[in-house]
């Protein structure tokens, strides 16, 4: 298997109120929800960068389609990095996501590793770190 990555779904409660918080309250680009026709097709993609696309999709219609039981979110299962180039960014990001109603679990602070981040939940509990790390250099 290749490393190709190109989507990252995530399972919400409340699809319309998902696609406010990173349409609206992030700014990331989306032709809204598609899909509203099939049964269990509702669905709203992201564009991000280097064709990766982030996509939200209702929790219960997530375990139908992959044929699993649905059981509690846990948000300590992963999280999402999002790199930025410097200490300031970090903070302008994290300022951003709590206006658009984020919840803070971490303010950004120096990491013990020689870094600068934070964490935040989106409305769902799903982990995001807002993270400069001195070692890579991001492009814009």
């Amino acid at each position: 298997m290749k490393p190709r990555i190109t989507v990252i779904t995530l399972g919400v409660d409340d699809l319309e109120r998902s696609l406010e918080f990173y349409r609206d309250g992030l700014g990331f680009p989306t032709q809204g929800v598609i899909g509203q026709e099939f049964e269990h097709g509702a669905v709203a993609f992201f564009d991000l960068e280097a064709g990766l696309r982030l996509a939200i999709f209702n929790r219960k219609n997530l375990a139908h389609d992959a044929k699993i039981i649905q059981t509690e979110a846990s948000p300590s299962e992963f999280s999402i990095g999002h790199n930025v180039s410097s200490k300031e960014e970090v903070d302008k990001v994290m300022q951003e996501v709590k206006e658009a109603g984020a919840t803070i679990t971490v303010p950004a602070h120096e990491t013990f590793w020689g870094g600068y981040s934070g964490y935040f939940q989106d409305p769902d509990g799903h982990l995001w770190e807002v993270v400069w790390n001195p070692e890579w250099e991001i492009t814009e």
